[in-house]
């Protein structure tokens, strides 16, 4: 079934692929936020592991799934080779920084006078959205990326597949994430998961933009996949990993993350 999968893949278009495999994880999310239908509250230990867990994740897919073939696609020999990755990675960890600055968000645990970007009277709910939304930005980027950078190599389109799926677990719990502290804070059940699908639809935008980007100009490809494994981990470092040490429940977090990571690790090796 996986080969099955790969070669169908393979043999469509790498702008077109990008577009399924970032509506497959949006729906994911869409699923995570559906959870408010049926739930009200959620243990914030659980909500702690889950975002440990998607930061693992993040983090693997962004070490297995994208740096190891951005370096794999450069030319050259030595420090040569690790050029294109390492710049491409310092520049997308900057691209974040100055979206961290700028666009007005909020934290999932902080308080709203923690409120991060430029200031703004925009209600909390907008604000908790769009720091979500700046986690998928990056996943989206790099699925897309990804499946550009194959152009219809098998082995490359088992990657990008993988990278996918991994970003596809994560964002379940990506999506609770949202729309459960809305759920909480009174938020109708049907606008509470509004906002946690919404905060994804971002995904399908970015993974077309970055397919396009690097089917158009191959050079990038190095420096497109090290882009979005240096924004990603941004997003880990500076949003993700604080979010869950602001409680008694940080050794769950720290869990959470290890089984994330483990999980994109084994898939990688299995499935790649």
């Amino acid at each position: 079934m996986w080969n099955d999968l790969v070669i169908w893949f393979s043999g469509i278009n790498p702008i077109k692929a990008a577009l399924i495999a970032t509506i497959f994880t949006w729906l994911v999310t869409a699923s995570g936020a559906s959870l408010v239908f049926f739930f009200k509250k959620l243990h914030r230990g659980a909500l702690d592991g889950m975002l440990g867990f998607t930061g693992g994740v993040m983090i693997a897919a962004s070490c297995f799934g994208l740096l190891g073939p951005a370096i794999d696609q450069s030319a050259g020999e030595g420090f040569v080779k690790v050029i294109p990755a390492a710049s491409g990675f310092v520049i997308g960890a900057l691209f974040l920084f100055l979206l961290d600055k700028y666009l007005p968000h909020l934290h999932i645990n902080f308080k709203e006078n923690e409120s991060e970007g430029i200031k703004t009277d925009w209600h909390r709910t907008t604000l908790l959205v769009l720091a979500i939304t700046m986690h998928n930005i990056p996943e989206g980027l790099a699925v897309g990326v990804m499946f550009g950078a194959a152009m219809g190599d098998s082995q490359m389109i088992s990657e990008a597949l993988i990278v996918a799926i991994g970003i596809g677990i994560q964002n379940f719990p990506e999506g609770i994430a949202v729309s459960m502290p809305l759920r909480r804070q009174g938020v109708s059940r049907f606008k509470s998961f509004w906002y946690g699908q919404l905060s994804a639809i971002v995904e399908p935008i970015a993974g077309v933009l970055g397919a396009l980007a690097v089917t158009q100009f191959e050079p990038l490809l190095p420096y497109g996949l090290a882009f979005a494994a240096g924004a990603m981990i941004y997003v880990v470092v500076e949003e993700v990993i604080p979010e869950t040490q602001r409680d008694k429940y940080t050794d769950i977090a720290t869990l959470g993350f290890i089984g994330g990571f483990v999980l994109m690790m084994s898939l990688d090796v299995a499935l790649g």
